[in-house]
């Protein structure tokens, strides 16, 4: 049996949803695609039906990957957690920069659902790594490849 891996009930949601729409709407897209470039003929030269293909084949690889990490998923819903001011896995936390002063605020979710634009960050990161099991108002050095930083946990939430 393969690992179990942990995810938020939204990021679950998300692979769903793009699971879903792969099946459907994007299968029937592609096959238009492949039967449209199958009238023009010869295959051997036939760019368009050979990049149907190749995107045919990177969707299906896709829905594998999919169906494996649906299957495998071990949703952790923060609602349902006794609230503490220990970071953990699902929890939203407030960093301060003692070298720079600035604050950064981030949430720790499952790997698949990591990203960086909306501040969510696996739980597998050096960050997250150097929080998880830490508290309000405790000082955390954080090992990344430029260097140790230090920050203040300021806030632990635990929003659902």
């Amino acid at each position: 049996m393969e690992d179990q891996e942990p995810m938020t009930p939204e990021g679950l949601d998300s692979l769903r949803k793009e699971l879903q729409r792969l099946r459907g709407p994007e299968r029937t897209k592609i096959s238009e695609e492949i039967g449209r470039a199958l009238e023009h003929g010869d295959l051997k030269e036939n760019a368009e039906y050979h990049a149907a293909k190749e995107k045919q084949g990177m969707m299906e690889a896709r829905i594998t990957e999919l169906k494996g990490l649906t299957s495998h998923a071990e949703v952790i819903d923060i609602s349902k957690i006794a609230k503490s001011d220990r970071v953990i896995f699902g929890a939203t936390v407030t960093l301060l920069d003692l070298d720079s002063d600035e604050e950064k605020t981030v949430r720790i979710v499952g790997h698949q659902e990591a990203d960086a634009k909306l501040d969510k960050i696996s739980f597998r990161s050096p960050v997250a790594k150097s929080i998880i099991g830490k508290k309000e108002g405790d000082e955390v050095v954080i090992r990344t490849p430029g260097g140790n930083k230090t920050v203040e946990i300021m806030e632990v939430e635990y929003i659902g």
